[in-house]
């Protein structure tokens, strides 16, 4: 397989048609994320309930996202994601039809659950597309526009646009827009990609093999002790991400006094902030080192900004401009994780689709766990409880990453570059 060079600071330009994808298929799925809580809330369902419906929904992404690279990898990327596009459509109208439009509990749970199972199929798909398009030294600034555009997607426009359309039309309404963007997105990654240069080594493989293949996605977790560690850092990465867009609407909108579209605004600047970040930590890491990048920016810089998410506002009351500092600091660290994206194939040279895959299992898993934490300490610890759960864990996975060995392509050989002209001037 050809991999191309041409790039823009790092963007792999014969992709440029699948990263838009991914920003116009995320502002769909983003719409809700900010404000489906409180709307669910509203309902006449509690807090806990609804931080059940996303807990649900978290654990169906954490199962697609686990199967989504083995998958792209034995019937294509491109199939992968129009199964995704596919599923999230049906679900998202019967959701909204029978579930919300109902305020039928039950039916929120099991339509929202399988809409959860359907977007990582579409989302994560991609990034098997750029690891075998991209040279392995240049992964970590492709990954980083690829995070960059998710940014621009599920939380930019994914935010933005609710802050205006909701007074306009309602919650159920702008829900009803956001079918709208998903089906466009999807429309441009079916066109787009069509000829974009898949594995295929895969394809002939029994279905014996097939299967031992998508197991190994689990079994990698024991036999690579650096994957498992990974794994565990990569869970923790996004924590507060999906965690905060849970609890943080209940104590800005319902404690202080905040408007819904207030709030949308304070947490679109936040994922506003990952546009620049996650291009920016995508090119550091690849002169500084994929893991120094995680462990001293990403782990000690999301338990500093995480605590400030919810002290900052707590002291300075109803503030919106205060409001925007600690939500600016979360964009700009949660980026610093990027890197790990790169370093699970690094760490499987052999088997990127299974690696890829327990990357995704893991950032579903943050998905799921994230407001599984919340629906555990909230009845007992209110939101300050979750808060520093969460910041808990980030100085945990600081720790952690000192025990993951991997050899950076392009990176390590430059280490050893400098070292050998050091030898041999002395």
């Amino acid at each position: 397989m050809s991999i191309t060079n041409k790039q823009w600071f790092g963007l792999p330009l014969h992709l440029l048609w699948g990263y838009i994808a991914i920003a116009v298929f995320m502002t769909g799925d983003g719409f809700e994320l900010a404000f489906l809580s409180h709307y669910i809330k509203e309902l006449g369902f509690s807090p806990a309930q609804a931080s059940f419906a996303f807990t649900l929904y978290g654990l169906a992404a954490a199962l697609s996202a686990w199967v989504s690279g083995v998958v792209a990898e034995i019937i294509t990327p491109q199939k992968t994601m129009f199964i995704g596009f596919v599923l999230w459509c049906v679900f998202h109208v019967l959701f909204l039809v029978f579930g919300l439009g109902h305020a039928n509990y039950p039916l929120i749970l099991l339509f929202y659950g399988i809409r959860g199972f359907a977007y990582p199929l579409f989302l994560y798909s991609f990034i098997v597309v750029i690891i075998h398009n991209v040279k392995s030294e240049n992964a970590s600034s492709a990954l980083g526009w690829y995070w960059a555009v998710y940014s621009i997607g599920i939380g930019v426009a994914g935010s933005y646009i609710p802050s205006f359309t909701i007074p306009l039309v309602g919650e159920l309404g702008t829900l009803w827009m956001a079918l709208f963007f998903c089906l466009a997105g999807g429309l441009i990654a079916m066109i787009s990609l069509r000829k974009v240069q898949t594995p295929t080594h895969m394809h002939n493989l029994t279905t014996k093999e097939k299967f031992n293949e998508l197991g190994r996605a689990i079994t990698l977790l024991y036999t690579n002790r650096s994957i498992m560690y990974s794994s565990m850092v990569r869970i923790i990465n996004t924590l507060s991400l999906f965690g905060f867009a849970v609890i943080m609407p209940l104590m800005f909108v319902d404690e202080l006094g905040f408007t819904t579209s207030e709030w949308l605004q304070i947490w679109a600047a936040f994922f506003f902030t990952t546009i620049f970040s996650n291009i920016f930590w995508g090119i550091v890491a690849e002169k500084l080192g994929w893991m120094r990048v995680v462990r001293w920016f990403g782990c000690l810089g999301m338990a500093a900004s995480s605590l400030a998410f919810y002290y900052v506002p707590q002291y300075f009351g109803h503030n919106f401009g205060m409001a925007l500092i600690p939500a600016i600091a979360l964009g700009i660290f949660v980026a610093a994780f990027v890197p790990m994206a790169a370093v699970f194939p690094a760490l499987e040279p052999r088997h990127k689709g299974a690696a890829i895959s327990v990357y995704n299992l893991s950032a579903g898993l943050s998905n799921f766990l994230a407001p599984a934490i919340a629906v555990v300490l909230l009845p007992y610890f209110s939101t300050i409880g979750v808060v520093i759960a969460y910041t808990t864990l980030y100085i945990i996975a600081f720790f952690l990453c000192h025990f993951i060995r991997v050899e950076q392509p392009g990176f390590e050989s430059a280490v050893r570059v400098a070292d050998d002209v050091t030898v041999r001037a002395s």
